[in-house]
């Protein structure tokens, strides 16, 4: 309707428009002229006006059109929304009124979209991969499986690619000297992807100033895959042939000898000033070195680490890394911690902080590192061989520092294919360090991992040598590093008993019950974690583990006033009125010593009550209580 009054409205003033021009012409003509000229020009007139009535008759005729396909399409328009109203009619209809029903999601669509993918509980695939086709989804898999990262994408990644500058800004302005020592990079491998060795090399190469870079040496702990035999030979080659300077060496082991021994035959090969042992699934950032560099040419004895900045394992995107000490609890296993109080206050976060061990990645002087007997190759596999270097270097004379204007990109692997369950091999690794290093704390490691003192079974290797070499470098006590260099750990010097902890009457143990939660339970005996239970001097009893930190709060059995114990932060405990301090002598009744009452089991339930006489028996005794 309001297409076709516009269309007439057009026309009409066209018309007075061709009207008005006429009659202005002939208005114009009457005036005096020359009779000769007057014939022709009223001919030229006549032709323009016919031709100018064409042209309006033809933009009239295409603005119609145009006014046709627009008056069409709002019909449809309006078809559209009446068939959406009407179909929202509908569907208000077919829904029955519920009072208090939850209003529906709107963003969701009615139908929830069918996953395509063929690994539903992989980790590989619950942020990346998906609409994958099929057989690349298994063939990602399979990589996946075998090397426990995204083999498959980081294959299909350049070599070159660009890396996000993590640094502090602090860093950009800072300026090293001209004459930094010479550097030697090891990395250590076994069966890693190709393209991840490849991208390691590149990116060594490609951000480390040639007049650092010596040398190249890769560490083959005895890998089995094909492609790091001829392709890695070919592509080293091509290197080689590119970097006429770089001396790039090649060390295979004939047998699996693990991380350790591999990084001591890299150090063994080395001939530059400075050695950087690293792994082999890495990407250096840029200006790593010469951090590093400046730390050591002021102090030989300083061993650093870079801040690593985590790769994902699945999408292989880059995480910055806050910088941190490198820190360990009493299994050995490694953690972050932040830096000291007086690190903190100094509020720069571009500056070395001190740290009392280190995470994987060393850079140090070459001759230095030999000084204080290079990494102990008797360490199996992998696991505890960073706390061992770190106690050994501080208590030796040396020091540690993590620098945060080094960076490297790390890819946290999501298992470890050469095995999956390391705790084995930790276990004895860690108990190798305990006896060469800890002195009168070595029992820690026994406590933290539920072995018995003596007769565990677990063969450490013979330690005579290390144990002569802490001797020759007249290295400080244990204690001196706890009191001096990690004061955040907690000594346990007041554990007296730990283990399970077995009623010997119903034959069912002590259990921390679910977590979270503040209800421990009875509970068949299996000796694990939630069944570690720590007795102190004082009357505190720890189920669930011991923290072995000072700045953790542990969780204490309680007597709260309720038939069932409780298990709750000690302070906090203390502080709500709740007694936490039990008397127990192995083999008797476990009493409260505010309540006087007992901690017994009846119909497999755990109960507080009046003392009947059940008897409580705990794994291992470390003092006599």
């Amino acid at each position: 309707m309001r297409a076709s009054g516009l269309k007439r409205v057009v026309l009409v003033l066209g018309g007075f428009g061709l009207l008005f021009f006429v009659s202005t012409f002939l208005r114009a003509t009457d005036e005096p002229a020359d009779k000769k000229l007057e014939e022709p020009r009223r001919n030229r007139f006549f032709s323009d006006v016919n031709k100018n009535i064409s042209n309006i008759f033809n933009v009239l005729q295409a603005f119609e059109q145009k006014q046709k396909t627009m008056q069409k399409m709002l019909e449809e328009d309006r078809e559209g929304w009446r068939a959406a109203a009407q179909i929202k009619q509908l569907s208000v209809k077919k829904q029955p009124e519920r009072p208090n029903a939850e209003i529906p999601d709107q963003q969701k669509s009615p139908k929830e979209k069918k996953s395509n993918k063929l690994f539903p509980d992989s980790a590989l695939f619950k942020v990346w991969g998906e609409n994958l086709p099929e057989d690349v989804q298994t063939e990602a898999q399979s990589l996946y499986m075998k090397y426990g990262y995204n083999a498959y994408l980081s294959d299909r990644l350049p070599l070159d690619r660009a890396l996000p500058d993590t640094r502090d800004k602090r860093c950009l302005k800072k300026i090293y000297p001209k004459d930094l020592p010479s550097l030697a990079v090891v990395l250590i491998y076994l069966n890693e992807a190709l393209s991840v060795i490849k991208r390691a090399l590149r990116s060594i190469i490609d951000r480390t100033s040639k007049n650092l870079l010596k040398e190249i040496i890769l560490v083959d702990d005895n890998s089995s895959n094909d492609d790091l035999k001829e392709d890695l030979d070919a592509y080293i080659k091509t290197i080689q042939q590119q970097n006429p300077s770089l001396q790039i060496a090649r060390v295979r082991h004939s047998e699996q000898r693990g991380l350790a021994h591999a990084r001591a035959s890299g150090w063994e090969a080395a001939t530059a000033d400075v050695v950087a042992i690293l792994d082999a699934h890495i990407e250096v950032n840029e200006l790593w070195a010469e951090p590093l560099l400046t730390q050591i040419k002021g102090d030989r004895t300083v061993v650093t680490s870079p801040v690593f900045d985590k790769v994902n394992f699945d999408n292989l995107k880059v995480n910055k890394y806050q910088a941190a000490a490198h820190g360990f609890d009493w299994a050995l296993w490694c953690m972050y911690e932040g830096f000291s109080d007086g690190y903190n206050k100094l509020k720069d976060a571009s500056l070395p902080g001190k740290s009392p061990s280190v995470m994987g990645i060393v850079v140090a002087d070459r001759k230095y590192l030999g000084e204080i007997g290079v990494i102990d190759k008797g360490m199996k596999v992998y696991g505890g061989e960073n706390v061992e270097l770190g106690i050994r270097v501080w208590t030796c004379g040396g020091s540690i520092e993590v620098v945060p204007c080094s960076r490297i990109a790390h890819i946290e692997r999501a298992h470890k294919p050469y095995m999956p369950n390391l705790r084995q091999v930790m276990k004895r690794n860690a108990l190798r360090v305990a006896e060469i290093w800890m002195d009168e704390y070595k029992h820690n490691i026994n406590m933290a991992w539920n072995l018995p003192f003596e007769n565990h079974g677990i063969d450490i290797g013979d330690v005579s040598e290390r144990k002569k070499l802490r001797e020759t470098l007249k290295c400080r006590p244990f204690k001196w590093y706890l009191e001096n260099v990690y004061p955040k750990l907690d000594p346990w010097d007041n554990i007296v008993a730990y283990g399970g902890l077995k009623n010997l009457d119903a034959d069912m143990c002590l259990d921390q019950g679910p977590v979270p939660g503040n209800t421990p339970i009875a509970y068949n005996c299996h000796f694990y974690g939630p069944q570690f239970t720590y007795y102190h001097s004082n009357g505190e009893l720890y189920i669930g583990g011991s923290k072995s930190h000072k700045y953790n709060a542990n969780r204490c059995v309680t007597d709260s006033g309720r038939k069932e114990p409780g298990l709750y932060n000690c302070k906090e405990a203390i502080q709500k009125g709740m007694a936490i301090y039990w008397d127990f002598t192995q083999g008797k009744e476990m009493k409260n010593k505010d309540s006087k009452k007992c901690l017994e089991i009846a119909n497999g339930k755990l109960l507080i009550r009046e003392c009947s006489g059940q008897r409580w028996e705990i794994q291992n005794i470390a003092k006599p209580f």
